[in-house]
């Protein structure tokens, strides 16, 4: 509709510009230069006023398509002309200019809401080009490569050479399994790269994945498998000595007291019931001592399921305080808590309490050899909504390989200790949902962090 009225306006000036042309030749052959200079003034206006309306269109298209290439969307043509053309033009420019700012708008929410989730993504993402640039580090990935921020390939080299010498020498590969170690903790690492084309750009696309509480919950149902198997089969063996034992001994017993004692070979006689009385009461205490040694394990295999409700941290580390005065008061230890008012964990309250209470008590005993003895209980929010408790000491801390071996059941470094503390305590908190971590240093102490 357009282009035929421009079409028409552009016929009639034409036309009108001949007509004007024929009559300036008519008056110039008769000699009239006076009416042939008026239609030679009318050309030349009609000649101007024709080149004004087609420059003034281009000049608005191309300011129109100036102002799209630089996400201008402010523009606004005059609808109110009488030139029905210019006026149904401008109409449909201001039509084109809203529509490419919907579909801009759209298109910016659209990355906003991309960008938001790889941010929030509990998988680290990197994206690097060719020249080795990491055009994208969600903050996830620099917090397990420990390193802000994130800007060249290189400096994966100073966090650890296999994981930079892997990324820098291969383009593709499937899911491979790395440790990285800081001086905070070691973490198992799994990784994977895609290379993609991107506005004809190669890059490579990595994800990290921390499989710290993947390996723990499969390492800790490894160990409940191992455990239930012995428990069975040592109550089995155990049980029928005890029972036995306890039998003869009380069969022995009776015979014991229904002996007359008249001469020396009755004497003999007694002598032997007597030790034979002695070591079948060894023999029940020994299957008693059994029992109660598996007994103490099968606690490690029936934690109950949560029952979980909000719980004030503060209220919960003053009865931590409350339980542990005394031992605090004679060992003289400095007992610190820092919590914000009000904050509250969704956990079961007895199990945590349970946690709590065996973390304090290492702690405590940490402190032994401690000339200024230390502990601060501390709790706070931390991203992505969850909580973290921590339990710190300046106790002598945890040897290298003790830090291996930490949670792995029965292992202990105690002389009376049973070895499942730390063991039913981590179990207690991944049923949570959660991870229980430590970081220590030799001779500096030692944190455990709780977190849900």
């Amino acid at each position: 509709m357009i282009s035929k009225k421009i079409y028409y306006i552009l016929i009639i000036r034409l036309f009108a510009i001949s007509l004007s042309a024929l009559a300036m030749g008519f008056f110039f052959s008769k000699e009239n230069y006076m009416v042939m200079s008026l239609f030679v003034l009318f050309i030349i206006i009609q000649t101007s006023l024709l080149i004004k309306f087609f420059n003034s269109t281009n000049r608005k298209i191309a300011y129109f398509f100036k102002a799209l290439l630089n996400e201008d969307f402010t523009l606004d043509f005059n609808e109110n002309l009488q030139i029905s053309s210019v006026k149904e033009l401008n109409t449909n420019l201001n039509k084109l200019t809203q529509k490419f700012q919907s579909t801009h708008l759209h298109n910016q929410t659209q990355e906003r809401y991309y960008q938001e989730l790889i941010k929030q993504a509990e998988i680290g993402i990197l994206t690097i080009n060719t020249k080795g640039h990491i055009i994208l580090a969600n903050p996830r990935a620099e917090k397990l490569l420990n390193h802000t921020p994130l800007t060249h390939i290189k400096q994966l080299e100073k966090i650890d050479t296999e994981l930079y010498q892997l990324l820098c020498n291969t383009l593709n590969f499937q899911r491979k399994l790395i440790q990285i170690k800081n001086e905070r903790e070691s973490i198992q690492l799994a990784i994977k790269a895609n290379s993609i084309n991107l506005n004809g750009n190669q890059l490579k696309l990595i994800t990290l994945q921390d499989i710290n509480s993947e390996l723990d919950t499969k390492e800790t149902d490894s160990w409940i498998k191992l455990i239930r198997v012995l428990t069975h089969e040592m109550m089995n063996s155990i049980a029928p000595i005890t029972s036995i034992s306890e039998s003869l001994l009380k069969h022995h017993q009776k015979n014991k007291n229904s002996t007359s004692i008249v001469n020396k070979n009755d004497n003999e006689q007694l002598s032997s019931v007597d030790i034979m009385n002695k070591g079948l009461r060894i023999i029940k205490n020994q299957g008693d001592d059994l029992i109660r040694f598996v007994e103490s394990y099968r606690s490690f295999l029936n934690v109950p399921k949560p029952e979980k409700k909000l719980i004030d941290i503060t209220k919960l580390f003053e009865k931590i305080e409350l339980l542990f005065e005394k031992q605090i008061i004679q060992k003289n230890i400095n007992l610190k808590i820092v919590t914000t008012p009000g904050l509250t964990i969704y956990a079961d309250e007895q199990q945590l309490t349970q946690v709590l209470l065996n973390l304090v008590k290492n702690a405590i005993q940490s402190l032994q050899q401690t000339t200024d003895p230390k502990i601060e209980l501390t709790a706070k929010a931390i991203e992505n909504s969850k909580k973290m408790i921590s339990i710190k000491d300046n106790g002598k801390g945890i040897t290298n390989e003790e830090m291996e071996r930490i949670f792995v059941p029965f292992y202990t470094t105690k002389t009376n200790g049973s070895g499942v503390g730390l063991s039913i305590s981590k179990q207690i908190i991944q049923l949570h949902g959660g991870n229980l971590k430590v970081q220590s240093t030799e001779s500096k102490g030692a944190v455990f962090s709780i977190i849900l």
